[in-house]
């Protein structure tokens, strides 16, 4: 089978969970005797050799041809004044500036520039740049030859969209967050539709957890025959031996991951906090940018815990691997997670995990402790109980590891195997 990918980042070069998950989904199919041709905005030229990568920023396209000025036409295009970040959902979000649909006539001409260079970041040009994405997407599908179209989430939607246009093939719209993950009820109502559009226009819908598929029928009315549940997995699950130690005698505390709504990290203060008031020989990290950084250091020097609260920025590579190691308990405490990779990570470094009931990973992760993320008190009992009673720590910790062996992308990529072979054999 010769599948046509679209994404918008891949390993190394990501901003979160989504590149990851490419990653992984085509490590998987790979294995599967699949064959991948995997488009990005840009490629830096170190990706790891695993599929027929195209760089969107290469292709030459002509617009005046009727099938792209007819794809341009369906086209919304936006222009946004803030910064967007995929699958992890827009930060500092403003009021979008302009919502309509164009044509040719009232589009600047730079936009059709026969070969447009993506920038392959996530900044107030980002919706122009999914719509280029998308004339450059139905390009390709004319030129390669393919059984099957993949696009992951909102940003490769019309991407999809417009391959399919082009080619005929099927086109299965992979869920990994959706607008109300990234911004509760108050959702941005032009994502929601590049959202819904993309999920209506495809042949199958696979979402990350059952979680995220209830999401799906019921908000974007998505029927339930047509969408199926993929959860994510790791590429290894043996546990990693780390020789960094930390420097500090207290037990270590860590949330790791984006600091926004989504992400609940208010929670996470607040439950350290009375963590703290038990034991005030315990030191928290919170890993990670996001736009409500600054009101979690405020938030921070109010309860007066300046000395046991530390905040590292954005981690990547090594360094989140070392923030692993020397952490003695992870905490994600996700208002809602469609997903939610990191636990897994923690666990390879055999690092016990509290995850909220509201991720797609409790569905998989049985053996860690589960709370509501909006209860501060339980968290801090399942901190204090992880951090003193070495007996508990050393079950989970065990019983974890045993978990991720089933985790693997190689099962998950089999289940999407058959889901490629039926769209296929519907083909007239």
């Amino acid at each position: 089978m010769k599948v046509l990918m679209f994404g918008w980042e891949f390993p190394p070069h990501i901003s979160g969970g989504l590149g990851t998950a490419c990653y992984g989904l085509v490590k998987g199919l790979v294995h599967h005797n699949q064959d991948i041709i995997f488009v990005v905005p840009k490629l830096w030229g170190d990706e790891e050799p695993l599929a027929d990568f195209v760089n969107a920023s290469d292709v030459v396209i002509d617009y005046r041809e009727k099938k792209f000025k007819k794809i341009w036409k369906n086209l919304t295009y936006l222009e946004v004044s803030s910064f967007l970040v995929p699958y992890l959902g827009p930060e500092e979000f403003q009021k979008y500036t302009d919502y309509a649909i164009h044509d040719r006539t009232d589009v600047d001409e730079s936009v059709f520039s026969n070969k447009f260079e993506f920038s392959g970041k996530y900044g107030k040009d980002l919706m122009k740049e999914v719509s280029r994405y998308a004339l450059v997407a139905a390009q390709i599908a004319k030129s390669k030859d393919h059984d099957v179209i993949h696009a992951h989430d909102w940003l490769a939607y019309p991407a999809g969209i417009a391959a399919k246009e082009i080619s005929g093939k099927p086109l299965v719209a992979h869920i990994h967050a959706t607008e109300f993950d990234r911004s509760g009820e108050t959702v941005n109502k032009p994502v929601y539709d590049i959202e819904r559009a993309g999920m209506l226009a495809a042949d199958h819908v696979v979402a990350v957890s059952h979680l995220t598929r209830k999401v799906v029928i019921e908000k974007y009315g998505v029927h339930p025959d047509k969408v199926s549940v993929l959860h994510n997995a790791v590429l290894d699950a043996s546990i990693i031996k780390s020789s960094v130690y930390k420097n500090v005698p207290e037990k270590i505390v860590t949330f790791l991951g984006r600091i926004t709504f989504q992400k609940g990290p208010e929670y996470f203060v607040e439950a350290a906090k009375k963590v703290i008031d038990r034991d005030p020989n315990v030191r928290f990290v919170m890993a990670g940018s996001g736009d409500l950084l600054n009101r979690m250091i405020e938030r921070v020097a109010e309860l007066g815990m300046g000395t046991k609260f530390h905040f590292t920025g954005f981690l990547k590579g090594k360094d989140v691997d070392d923030m692993y190691a020397i952490s003695d308990v992870y905490v994600m405490p996700s208002v809602s997670e469609p997903f939610g990779i990191a636990p897994l990570e923690a666990v390879r470094h055999n690092t016990p995990v509290i995850i909220s009931k509201q991720s797609g990973v409790a569905e998989v992760l049985r053996n860690a402790i589960k709370v509501d993320f909006w209860d501060v008190d339980a968290m801090a009992d399942a901190i204090f109980g992880l951090l003193h009673y070495d007996s508990i720590s050393k079950m989970f910790k065990e019983l974890g590891s045993e978990e991720l062996k089933k985790l693997k992308w190689e099962h998950v990529a089999a289940k999407l195997v058959t889901v490629y072979d039926k769209l296929h054999k519907q083909q007239p």
